[in-house]
């Protein structure tokens, strides 16, 4: 399972709005992270048709590149 810690299908972080010219801005947390166009795009349309609420947080997630995968370090030294 990609969400380990259930934040997508808990908390939904994310939430886009389409916009005119086959554009959509997604948001994390309400904040502005990205513009997703072109064949993204069109993978978001289907997904928003698929009515699946964590398939929708799974794809912003990995589309804007806000997807944690667990083996991230805070970067400091290990000392």
């Amino acid at each position: 399972m990609e969400d380990r810690r259930n934040i997508l299908f808990d908390e939904k972080p994310f939430t886009c709005k389409l916009v005119k010219d086959k554009k959509a801005q997604v948001f994390y947390r309400g904040k502005p992270v990205g513009t997703i166009t072109g064949k993204d795009y069109n993978k978001l349309v289907r997904v928003i048709a698929l009515d699946n609420i964590y398939e929708l947080q799974l794809f912003l997630a990995k589309v804007t590149g806000q997807f944690k995968h667990g083996n991230e370090q805070d970067g400091r030294p290990t000392n």
